[in-house]
């Protein structure tokens, strides 16, 4: 998998996450994939999750018209943006969009231009649908993922280099995808030692993520100075544990709950998503200024 995929997976995975975790390639080459574990060394398994996600604050940190734009840096390098939008209800469903695309000097190495949305329940942000567009080096691919919270499953639909295909999943007690998992921990009464378990969909694959509050700190961005809330999880992927992510993510601890930075681990180095500029209804808009001078 491209850097710039896992970094969309990332933030979202916690941004998250982008964010909110960088994920390996769902269908990556075999050499990739992690080897069995050596004789005598335990097997890695799924974390449990000891308890459900407690009641989500309202109202609401955010509202349709509201717009996040985030620099994605690769492996040390600035490899493009992301924006993150609230889009107007749509059939009963709160859409988020989130649009991703290279630079220049990234795209010497990988073009990618993707957009993302999830349809959420506008009160209790479980998404419905999931769905992503993306061109990378003139290869086109879809996906759409239906949640059904009866009984717990995530259908997948995609068509990748013109082939579609079709994946059947289940989770344990929430489900997720990425994007509207960083909009759901945005909500969650964030306080020091909260644990967070939940199952997420990213990259065509189930995940566990697990994570908890670390503490309040104090960011320095160019963007401005802020108290945050620091997260730090890992995300397992479900059938086939050995495949792990570790994730940090900042929250401010006001009202708005922006996401400020969400940083994950690749295989070749970390992928970070900074926050750089918002637009809020009713608020006058901000953008970084100056250097940047990261203080956490």
């Amino acid at each position: 998998m491209t850097a710039m995929r896992t970094a969309l997976a990332a933030l979202l995975f916690s941004i998250s996450s982008a964010a909110w975790a960088q994920l390996p390639d769902a269908d990556g080459p075999e050499e990739n994939k992690p080897a069995p574990p050596a004789q005598g060394q335990a097997k890695a398994t799924v974390p449990a999750c000891s308890q459900r996600l407690p009641a989500l604050r309202n109202p609401l940190a955010f509202a349709p018209g509201e717009e996040l734009e985030f620099d994605l840096d690769a492996m040390g390098a600035t490899a493009g943006k992301m924006t993150m939008s609230v889009q107007k209800k749509q059939d009963g469903s709160l859409p988020i969009q989130i649009k991703v695309q290279t630079n220049s000097f990234f795209s010497k190495v990988r073009r990618v231009n993707a957009t993302a949305m999830s349809y959420m329940h506008p009160k209790t942000l479980r998404p419905s649908r999931y769905t992503e567009e993306a061109t990378e080096n003139e290869q086109h691919r879809t996906v759409d993922v239906a949640f059904n919270s009866k009984d717990r499953s995530v259908r997948v639909d995609y068509v990748q280099r013109g082939k579609p295909g079709r994946s059947n999943y289940n989770y344990e007690h929430e489900g997720m995808d990425v994007a509207g998992a960083v909009y759901m921990m945005r909500q969650l009464p964030l306080k020091e030692g909260l644990p967070i378990c939940f199952d997420v969909y990213g990259v065509r694959r189930m995940w566990r993520m697990t994570a908890s509050v670390v503490k309040r700190e104090h960011v320095s961005l160019p963007l401005g100075e802020f108290d945050a809330w620091h997260l730090a999880g890992t995300a397992v992927r479900l059938d086939k544990p050995s495949m792990s992510r570790e994730v940090h993510v900042w929250i401010t601890d006001d009202e708005r709950r922006l996401p400020l930075a969400a940083v994950g681990t690749i295989d070749l180095g970390a992928v970070r998503a900074t926050l750089t500029s918002f637009s809020r209804p009713g608020e006058k808009a901000r953008q970084a200024q100056g250097k940047e001078q990261l203080k956490w």
